[in-house]
């Protein structure tokens, strides 16, 4: 396939790439979510059947999508009209990348509104308005939040506009200098939590729950959990990995790059689990995940401990770089879409495409603050939009772009980008056959199907 003109600009380096792909996959699941499954499914058990499953059907997906964002360098619906006209393959392949950039647009809307949330924690903790509250005022705090809609957007809107800001400034200037500056932050700012968590009373026990290897645990319904947190945390499926792939240059080792950032992505669920879970059990605070964990339980640990304000401080941070760094990964897909079908300048398109996914967000806001009076199904509107990706775009678009890069692209092109060498059967093996099988089984098993 001849090169197509760059439009939107190239990675400087493999170290831009990798560090931005790993923004895009480190994200508010890796804080929240990853270190509770984990002790709750087996802990070191379960970080082997976890890692089996990353080997097995994220890193097979990864390179796949990483490879056809750079075989087809263009936006993901028109990268994959373009390989499937060159392999000869139907038009209807297309639709992987319409399920990419309609899904990452519908998850920013709402991540939008939470990630505002952490920036909202953010100012009340510098501003030492957490201290010493109760596990009553901790929880009235955040319902009152949720139920101040003027409040959420002021947040939600403030978290766009900085997206929007970032995403205006292009390739080099905006996304790559943003997030060279936010993920090393994000890792040293999650060193220095770890060492916290290490002087305080509940370590040991933070330990035991995040590690101790309880093989008993290890069931069907566990290998589920450790097969649908390999795919989702890495972001796949959505669009942004093959837009990033767009940008990789071809010196680049897609195979590498994909190992170092998997590994980048699990490292920070890790040092999360160990920052957070001591927190919790020094203040006798049973284990949680999502929103309860964050805006609740941690701010009401870190408000009875020293310099609880500074770390809490610390940490919120940290939360809004993951959030940052992922969200203009989420939203790039579509950016990208519009500067090369409609003509439009990169600060008209990302305008265009962030002031939509703003609006869009404003349901989500009703959601929260009187959501029960508008259901559909039993669904607010946050959770409609919430399973509407999750359980059914992203797990598609995942099965279908294993399915393009192991069956559809011919072998001699993916050995020619990927270059593996003698472990390339074993990529097509995963993307032929593992992967397909197992995101399928995700997407029957969050449908009920099973």
């Amino acid at each position: 396939m001849s090169e197509s003109p760059q439009h939107h600009g190239q990675w400087s380096s493999r170290i831009a790439f990798i560090i931005a792909a790993s923004g895009s996959a480190i994200g508010l699941g890796n804080i929240w979510k990853f270190p509770y499954l984990l002790g709750e499914n087996g802990g070191g058990a379960f970080v082997l059947v976890y890692i089996a499953c990353v080997i097995g059907i994220g890193l097979p997906i990864m390179m796949a999508e990483t490879m056809i964002g750079r075989r087809g360098q263009r936006s993901p619906v028109n990268t994959m009209a373009a390989l499937a006209k060159e392999a000869n393959a139907p038009a209807f392949w297309q639709i992987a990348g319409w399920l990419g950039i309609v899904a990452g647009f519908l998850i920013l809307s709402y991540y939008s509104v939470i990630a505002g949330w952490s920036m909202a924690y953010l100012f009340k903790m510098v501003g030492g308005f957490m201290d010493k509250v109760g596990p009553e005022e901790a929880q009235q705090i955040f319902l009152d939040l949720k139920a101040a809609p003027d409040v959420q957007l002021v947040w939600h809107s403030l978290f766009m506009a900085l997206t929007t800001a970032i995403l205006m400034k292009g390739l080099t200037e905006g996304i790559e200098r943003v997030t060279r500056l936010m993920i090393p932050a994000l890792f040293l700012m999650l060193l220095a939590l770890d060492v916290y968590a290490a002087t305080t009373p509940g370590f040991w026990e933070g330990m035991t729950f995040l590690f101790k290897p309880d093989f008993s645990k290890i069931t069907p319904d566990s290998v589920l959990i450790a097969m649908g947190q390999a795919f989702f945390s890495l972001g796949l499926g959505m669009g942004s990995i093959m837009i990033y792939g767009a940008y990789l240059p071809k010196d680049v080792s897609i195979g590498r790059s994909s190992v170092i950032i998997s590994i980048a992505d699990s490292a920070v669920a890790l040092m999360a689990g160990i920052a957070i879970f001591p927190v919790v059990f020094s203040n006798h605070l049973p284990p949680s995940m999502g929103p309860g964990l964050i805006f609740e339980s941690l701010p009401l640990a870190f408000s009875h401990m020293p310099l609880g304000s500074v770390f809490g401080s610390v940490f919120f941070l940290l939360v809004f770089f993951a959030a940052i760094t992922s969200a203009i990964a989420l939203i790039e897909p579509a950016i990208a879409h519009l500067t090369e079908n409609f003509a439009f300048t990169r600060q008209k398109a990302s305008l265009i495409a962030c002031g939509a996914c703003w609006f869009l967000g404003l349901g989500t806001l009703w959601s929260f603050y009187d959501g029960g009076e508008w259901q559909w199904h039993g669904k607010t509107f946050f959770e409609l939009i919430d399973f509407v990706t999750a359980d059914v775009m992203l797990p598609l678009g995942g099965i279908l772009i294993a399915a393009f890069g192991g069956w559809v692209i011919k072998e001699k092109v993916s050995k020619e980008e990927l270059d593996l060498g003698e472990y390339h059967r074993y990529w097509q093996i995963g993307t032929r056959f593992i992967a397909p099988v197992a995101v399928a089984l995700i997407l029957l098993k969050a449908l009920g199907l099973f």
